[in-house]
């Protein structure tokens, strides 16, 4: 089984290097082959400069695409390669690379199509969100059990593995801002199995997230406004 582990990352030159190094202590097992590939997505700091000297796999995009258009290009490249299983993975460090074989395993297995490591399904991990955001989530997710009937937690996690038929559907069709709830709706109204793992995550070392308080409201109007059409879109599909 090959295994590909999609970075997208932007601005994160003081992150990428131990994420890299994080990855690296993982990547020798007998279960599946692991690889990964870094898309820089426009970056306007020397996160090119670092990959390229450290002989990283890097896709350097020229112009910056969002989280949507630089997660697409990796599944798009996990399709050409031919990879198996695609997992998303931030650039920031605050996702564990000792929980990949967890989200992976569940797929090997023919447990799932796609996992979600969540914070929210047990005490492994001591990062805590803001209020606001944490409210948010569990507004999502409260949205995301109305339209489907499923319960995810961590819905707004970017730390979670997909098998061959979703890169394939990735790979075609991705939304382009804030992404996550948006596709775990497409996913399970096209009759997948998702499966929630209990993950530990951390906090950013460097640098700032973009989410601001009012983008926070902004994201919670756009995407649910997003997952409640496309629970219509698949329903009627």
């Amino acid at each position: 089984m090959k295994v590909l582990v999609i970075i997208p990352t932007y601005n994160e030159s003081e992150n990428i290097v131990n994420v890299i190094n994080g990855l690296r202590k993982y990547q020798d097992n007998k279960e599946y082959i692991l690889d990964y590939v870094i898309i820089n997505d426009g970056s306007s700091d020397n996160t090119k400069e670092i990959c390229e000297k450290n002989k990283y796999n890097v896709i350097n995009l020229i112009h910056n695409l969002g989280i949507g258009g630089a997660v697409q290009t990796g599944y798009q490249y996990a399709l050409k390669n031919n990879y198996d299983i695609a997992l998303q993975f931030d650039g920031d460090n605050q996702h564990d690379a000792k929980y990949i074989k967890d989200l992976v395993m569940p797929i090997i297995n023919k447990e799932a199509s796609m996992t979600v490591g969540s914070r929210y399904v047990s005490n492994l991990s001591n990062f805590k969100s803001s209020k606001m955001r944490q409210i948010g989530i569990k507004f999502l997710s409260f949205v995301l059990k109305i339209t489907t009937g499923k319960k995810i937690y961590d819905i707004t996690s970017g730390f979670r593995a997909v098998n061959k038929d979703i890169i394939s559907l990735f790979a075609e069709d991705y939304p382009s801002d804030y992404p996550e709830p948006e596709t775990v709706v497409e996913v399970i109204k096209k009759g997948y199995v998702v499966k929630e793992i209990p993950v530990q995550m951390h906090e950013r070392e460097h640098g700032k997230s973009s989410i601001t308080p009012l983008k926070s409201i902004y994201y919670m109007v756009k995407v649910t406004y997003a997952m409640v059409v496309r629970s219509i879109i698949e329903r009627k599909g």
